[in-house]
């Protein structure tokens, strides 16, 4: 990774000015900015700073109809063992997602606190209702999890739980993985995501972390320069950041959950929490791909029955046809083609036939600048 690569991803958000240096062992913040912390009412069942492994939940007071003083309960556990780093797992950003929860629960229930050396703090269901309920949503305040950062203690339960993270986890943590994959409406090739930052140091520890997980693809993900989202808020906070896409289509899949477990340790072993011998050797073929704006994006034109003419991982060209949209209700009438706007590749396929004017039918990835030049 060159000095200019990392300035092209660091050209997109600030981060603030945040040095964390990693070593096997040892973790030291310099210059993390520590903000106040809101007025909340919600708490932990567990000791964040404990030593061993604790399992419990962020409650976070809630008064539906049917439960007055009830709570909404977001698991977590918290594994820690000397002074190693702090590394914030996060799964069920969205609830339709499902390997980085299965991973993240494994954590949970197989990791013995002597196989680390620092501390981990393991959420596999954050946006818990949504995750229950299958949904990328939450069923409780329609809200999307990973477009409400930095959260409002005060508002309502989605917000609460971001600015739980935000406000007591982040200035706990070192480094943040972000567990996705495509969802119930997307299939993805499956990769590891870099979050663009303007900090040029963080930037590269990014892109390192993330080329440590050595999935299929890297791919740097601006989300057209949306900091709404949980790895923006990390990466805001200082946190070397990782996010992940693994395949999606509302399923779970053997390649993707094994690639899933596999990241994971590889990316903790470069981190220094877990021994070097944890991570599975790199096989070093992984590409460095970026979301060309929104070129990157096929959307639906009209309501009807999408076809895509490409198959993920096919290498198309801007202007080419890239599916076409059927009316079969009105068979008189022809289906509307779409047309690719980037070079590059199919990266996303939308999963579900059926669309309307707006929906995301592909995505695609074009190779990444330092590369191309």
């Amino acid at each position: 990774m060159t000095a200019a690569g990392s300035s092209a991803i660091a050209s997109r958000f600030s981060s603030g000015n945040v040095l964390v240096l990693l070593t096997r062992g040892k973790a030291r913040t310099m210059g993390r900015r520590i903000t106040e912390i809101r007025p909340s009412t919600a708490f932990a069942t567990v000791d964040l700073d404990g030593p061993g492994k604790q399992t419990g939940f962020v409650m976070i007071p809630h008064s539906p109809d049917d439960d007055a003083w009830g709570a909404t309960r977001v698991p977590i556990a918290v594994v820690s063992n000397g002074n190693g780093p702090t590394v914030i797992l996060e799964g069920g950003n969205h609830g339709d997602e499902y390997e980085g929860p299965i991973v993240i629960a494994e954590l949970i229930r197989d990791l013995d606190p002597g196989e680390i050396e620092g501390r981990l703090i393991l959420m596999p269901s954050n946006n818990v209702h949504a995750a229950m309920a299958g949904r990328r949503t939450s069923p409780v305040d329609g809200l999307n999890f990973n477009r409400t950062f930095p959260g409002d203690p005060r508002g309502t339960i989605t917000r609460q739980i971001s600015a739980f993270i935000v406000d007591h986890l982040f200035p706990r943590a070192d480094a943040f993985l972000d567990l996705h994959s495509g969802g119930s409406s997307l299939t993805m090739i499956p990769s590891a995501i870099v979050e663009p930052t303007e900090d040029t140091e963080l930037a590269a520890r990014n892109m390192a972390a993330a080329r440590a997980f050595d999935a299929p693809l890297t791919v740097i993900v601006a989300n057209l320069g949306d900091t709404r989202t949980a790895t923006a808020a990390a990466c805001q906070a200082g946190l070397i950041t990782v996010g992940t896409e693994m395949a999606g289509g509302g399923t779970v899949t053997p390649t993707a959950l094994a690639l899933c477990r596999r990241g994971v340790r590889n990316v903790l072993a470069h981190l220094g929490v877990m021994a070097p011998e944890q991570a599975v050797p790199p096989r070093g073929d992984g590409r460095i791909m970026e979301l060309p704006g929104s070129d990157a994006y096929v959307f639906a034109t009209i309501d009807g029955v999408f076809e895509p003419f490409h198959e993920l991982g096919r290498e198309i060209s801007a202007g080419e046809p890239a599916g076409r949209i059927h009316l079969p209700w009105d068979p008189a009438r022809p289906p509307e083609t779409l047309a690719y706007r980037a070079d590059g590749i199919v990266y996303g396929r939308r999963q579900p036939g059926r669309v309307k004017p707006g929906n995301c039918c592909l995505v695609v990835a074009a190779p990444y600048r330092e590369t191309r030049d």
